[in-house]
């Protein structure tokens, strides 16, 4: 048994080594990101990170008044918000919103059948509201988040480039989006123009800025990763056509493809990415985001059960099967207070299949969950300063207090992750620098954001 242990203890200590993130290294992560960002913004396709420009250069300040409407189409449900807002004093008066789940048959169908169901719904809603006298004589405005890959071309148009998850309508890849969705409303009667077509990101930025002007960038951490922020202008050569009036545009990062020869990347990592549906792609997100923690530590408990008998008999467990370990799994696990590690154990035995571990094998499942979940939170932790230094926030001399709006389960619902990206943030920035920031979580960016952000770029505006 002592043999067996020790087997196991290598497996974990060459886990530990190979997912080590030390200061210096995150500082050169950092430094990776920025560089790519810069490179990014140079010209099109000239890094890893596609640094896309949003057009929104109107970020919501919290004055905005009326009715406005989102709709959030990114997987197989979508949904349509309603909201009143009522100025700085009173915000947003008012939310409803409405969930409808698509039928299968229309996931893989043509693009109006699907524009034309979705056009229909915001029909019924537009309906259901009776007689709204503020839309005699203006047009009702939607934000528009659409979660899946788009070659933006102004604030209200974008081609899709590529269905992602469940979807592959193939008429509408290489379409404008926004005019699909125009077209349909048009022929079901709906009078609505849709003001920006955003992504979740960017949207979790809007809404950050609307209950904190200081909110500088918005990131998502859940079952996938991104980063937004307001950037110059000024500072995109790319860009093209006259500077805006406010001098400020969003970029949508795209971080999750960052990719750099300084990342912590195990043999798990590798071996992850191969079977992966999009192998050498979106690497910084197969390291951080909640989709793959839990697969992460189920390939090391894996290689663990092959060299020794800590977990009985491979095949009379699950540990073969993949994605069978989910992030929530991992997280009741790492929280686990009880003496005994119950959690641990019940999770072991309802996930896994392996029943009668001893308390030692227990805590050893426990110090893995911590490996990995405290590279992926200090990793984002780096990615965040990278942005900042890239904007000259939170760096020695700055004394303006800036926020980051971060919405996704993996910081909302996993406070051990949050307290280590936290932490992280204070180690890499320094005491001073880190006063004057500030990590606030932000939801809904996708519904409330959007509309927002439809708010901000109102056709009305004064």
């Amino acid at each position: 048994m002592v043999a067996e242990a020790a087997a196991a203890e290598r497996v974990v200590a060459e886990l530990r080594e190979a997912c080590a993130a030390p200061p210096a290294r995150l500082n050169d992560v950092a430094a990776a990101m920025e560089a790519e960002m810069r490179a990014g913004l140079r010209e099109e396709g000239g890094s890893k990170i596609k640094m896309i420009i949003s057009y929104v250069d109107n970020l919501p300040t919290g004055n905005e008044e009326g009715f406005f409407y989102a709709l959030d189409l990114g997987g197989t449900n979508f949904r349509v918000l309603r909201v009143q807002l009522a100025g700085k004093e009173k915000r947003v008066v008012k939310r409803e919103s409405k969930e409808v789940s698509i039928p299968p048959h229309l996931m893989s169908g043509n693009a109006s059948e699907l524009f034309g169901f979705i056009a229909s719904a915001l029909a019924k809603v537009i309906a259901e509201e009776g007689r709204n006298d503020v839309f005699q004589d203006k047009q009702r405005e939607l934000g528009f988040t659409f979660s899946f890959p788009v070659r933006q071309t102004s604030i209200a148009s974008g081609t899709l480039i590529k269905w992602t998850k469940a979807f592959s309508i193939d008429d509408a890849v290489g379409e404008d989006v926004v005019a699909e969705l125009q077209t349909a409303m048009e022929k079901h009667g709906v009078d609505m123009r849709v003001s920006a077509l955003i992504n979740d990101t960017v949207g979790t930025l809007a809404a950050g800025t609307y209950n904190d002007e200081d909110v500088v960038i918005g990131v998502i951490l859940g079952t996938g990763s991104n980063a937004a922020y307001v950037e110059e202008a000024s500072a995109i050569p790319k860009f093209e056509g006259e500077l805006p009036k406010s001098g400020n545009m969003v970029i949508n990062t795209e971080w999750g493809n960052f990719y750099s020869s300084c990342l912590p990347i195990t043999e798990y990592d590798q071996a992850l990415d191969k079977e992966s549906l999009n192998p050498g792609e979106q690497i910084f997100e197969k390291l951080i985001s909640g989709m793959y923690l839990g697969e992460i530590v189920r390939r090391v408990l894996l290689k663990i059960a092959s060299q020794s008998t800590l977990f009985g008999k491979v095949n009379h467990t699950k540990l073969k099967t993949r994605f069978i370990l989910r992030t929530p799994d991992i997280s009741a696990m790492h929280h686990d207070e009880t003496p005994d590690l119950r959690v641990v154990a019940e999770k072991l035995a309802d996930n896994l299949k392996i029943k009668d571990t001893s308390l030692e094998t227990r805590k050893m499942v426990v110090e893995i969950c911590d490996i990995v979940t405290s590279r992926s939170a200090r990793l984002a932790a780096a990615g965040i300063v990278g942005i900042l230094r890239k904007i000259g926030r939170a760096v020695p001399g700055d004394e303006r207090r800036s926020v980051i709006a971060i919405d996704g389960g993996l910081f909302e619902h996993y406070p051990e992750f949050r307290q280590c990206l936290e932490s992280t943030l204070v180690e890499l920035l320094g005491e001073e620098a880190s006063r004057s920031l500030v990590v606030k979580l932000t939801k809904d960016g996708s519904g409330l954001g959007a509309a927002l952000i439809a708010a901000a770029h109102s056709q009305y505006q004064h």
